[in-house]
């Protein structure tokens, strides 16, 4: 096969640039002789989200659709929309990688001589409505046709395996992890006494908690918060609460409330001005998706690869994979652990910074998705 030849039809009932690993797999094979296109949706609170422009890559995002009845017909005109892509561009493969592109997925699974392959960021949560019930069906179907699997954490193959009746073996781990490009150069320091600490991705309480203002308010003057993210369908007001803690503490001018950037380069800019990556889980949780992040959030691989230490949540999964190496853990949802935590970052300035550039050089050297994804591509060829 020549490689002007090789096809590869992303399929996504979500923005594809809200999922890293999306970004990255598709510049590789695009930068290797791969056409690629997307077809995706807008998303709630992250539609500024856009893919680098790329001469082989086309991306054909369609407007996002609030649930209702509008929302089903629009399902059904982009799924025969993807139909129509698949039959008529006829790519090598397909590859889909969230619950609600798995109904498509499994029906282009059926055009001849197409191959599928399947990569679930996240888990489904607990059953929904019959359409989710639906898609949960297709997910079965389809993890029993696709000829190459992808989860993005160890612990989340048996799970899987459980659900769908695949094997273990036929399931590969692909953790996520930045483009080596992005941890080409060490992390600046400032001249400034100030320590920035940075949260990035959906902003959630579960990811982002109220103990971290009450934390700033704990500590000097000189320690300070950006969020740089969206918010999400489910907590669609959660900027105006952290917005209204942080003044009834009296800490607003220390809180930077950025929202979305529409690039990753840009997000990754902010990063490599910060002192301080914020990658938390909560302690307890009975969902499967927050109990089996560690290798799956690229948020401390993120950091890393700018050059800035963490501080992660004392499970026993993070520590084992980022400490003591490559920064700090708390508890959470205890502003004064949280507050040990930031204030040692402050008053070991050095030992910070030794800490973010052993990152950067672990993410250089293998935690980055050319490594990760490197298996995964040799099927694909």
């Amino acid at each position: 096969m020549s490689d002007g030849a090789r096809k590869i039809l992303y399929v996504q009932y979500t923005n594809p640039a809200g999922y890293p690993p999306l970004e990255h797999s598709s510049r590789q094979l695009a930068d290797e002789g791969w056409s690629v296109r997307f077809l995706g949706t807008g998303a709630y609170g992250a539609d500024t989200l856009a893919l680098p422009a790329h001469a082989r890559i086309r991306v054909d995002n369609v407007p996002f659709e609030r649930p209702g009845w509008r929302q089903k017909l629009h399902y059904l005109r982009f799924g025969a929309r993807a139909l129509a892509s698949a039959a008529t561009w006829r790519p090598q493969w397909v590859y889909a990688s969230d619950l609600l592109s798995c109904p498509i997925a499994l029906a282009l699974s059926y055009l001849p001589g197409q191959r599928v392959l399947y990569h679930e960021h996240d888990p489904p949560g607990a059953a929904g409505s019959r359409f989710v019930g639906l898609a949960r069906w297709a997910r079965r179907r389809l993890a029993a046709r696709a000829t190459v699997l992808v989860v993005p954490s160890e612990a989340r193959i048996q799970p899987f395996s459980a659900e769908t009746g695949v094997s273990p073996a036929a399931i590969s781990c692909v953790w996520n992890c930045p483009a080596r490009a992005e941890a080409d150069a060490p992390n600046r320091p400032r001249d400034d006494k100030d320590l920035w600490v940075l949260y990035h991705g959906s902003i959630v309480p579960s990811r982002l908690p109220l103990a971290v203002i009450d934390a700033l308010a704990l500590l000097p003057r000189e320690v300070k918060l950006r969020v740089v993210g969206y918010q999400t369908v489910g907590h669609a007001s959660y900027l105006d609460e952290l917005r209204a803690h942080a003044a009834r503490l009296g800490v607003s001018e220390r809180v930077d409330l950025v929202g979305p950037v529409p690039l990753r380069a840009d997000l990754l800019a902010w990063a490599r001005s910060s002192d301080v990556g914020l990658a938390l889980m909560p302690l307890h949780s009975d969902q499967l998706n927050e109990q089996t992040m560690a290798g799956a959030s690229n948020k401390p691989f993120d950091y890393l690869a700018c050059g800035v230490p963490l501080l992660v949540s004392d499970r026993p999964d993070w520590r084992a994979l980022y400490l003591p190496d490559y920064g700090r853990a708390c508890d959470p949802e205890d502003p004064r652990s949280l507050g040990e935590a930031l204030r040692w970052f402050l008053e070991h300035p050095a030992e910070r910074r030794a800490m973010g550039e052993r990152g950067r050089r672990r993410v250089a050297e293998t935690w980055n998705y050319e490594t990760q994804f490197a298996p995964v591509r040799e099927q694909l060829e």
